[in-house]
């Protein structure tokens, strides 16, 4: 598909503004574990995620990670090009999670879009303020919501969103995700497996029991 059909405003465009996208957009590919944008790093450009999955995530000053949102096909990356938005400063990383296929727009680029097109302008701006939301929930988790609800709460969303209720995580990466101590995940996955809620095994959680999990969480 092309990438025209994974932009979400080209139809509103006109067709200068829609071939200086054509002219400038670039096709990539990385592989897992890839890290494509560093919050001190150059402006990447905006990303449209072709295939593959994302995840946006923070490091504290202690080194700890903590996923701030996933991006999947049909996404768009604003962050990767906060270079635009002068009066914002964002450290946010962003990882390759899965294999991924993504189209490139240069900052410089876009910026002269949205200076020309008001629709990707106001575009622009209910992203922004759609990622600040997810951004805003996830601390209102952290602050108001048990640990074992968040567990839960990941583990089902893993377990969705895999297609399988054996999960290929470690503690240290779910720790990662949740924005803790491994150690913190270890006692409560096996608070877990005592009430047959998952089993354990080495690099792997499997969800034994959904329902229990989902009752956990007020599913």
């Amino acid at each position: 598909m092309s990438f025209a059909e994974y932009f979400p405003v080209w139809d509103k465009l006109d067709k200068a503004q829609q071939q200086m996208l054509l002219d400038s957009v670039t096709e990539r590919s990385a592989p897992a574990g890839t890290i494509l944008y560093s919050g001190g790093s150059d402006c990447l450009g905006l990303v449209v995620v072709k295939s593959g999955r994302l995840r946006a995530y923070s490091i504290s000053g202690e080194g700890r990670e903590i996923t701030l949102y996933r991006l999947f096909e049909r996404d768009i990356c604003l962050m990767t090009s906060s270079c635009m938005m002068h009066n914002l400063q964002f450290d946010v990383n962003i990882e390759v999670e899965k294999d991924a296929e993504f189209w490139v727009i240069p900052p410089a680029v876009y910026r002269d879009l949205t200076e020309q097109s008001l629709a990707a302008a106001k575009y622009t701006n209910d992203l922004l303020a759609t990622r600040l939301s997810d951004v805003m929930w996830l601390m209102e988790q952290i602050m108001w919501q048990s640990f074992d609800k968040r567990l839960a709460e990941f583990l089902l969303e893993e377990s969705d969103m895999e297609g399988t209720k054996v999960l290929s995580l470690t503690h240290e990466k779910i720790a990662n995700h949740l924005g803790t101590a491994r150690e913190v995940v270890t006692r409560m996955l096996r608070y877990f497996q005592g009430e047959e809620m998952v089993r354990l095994a080495r690099g792997t959680v499997e969800l034994t029991n959904t329902e229990a999990l989902s009752r956990l969480t007020g599913r």
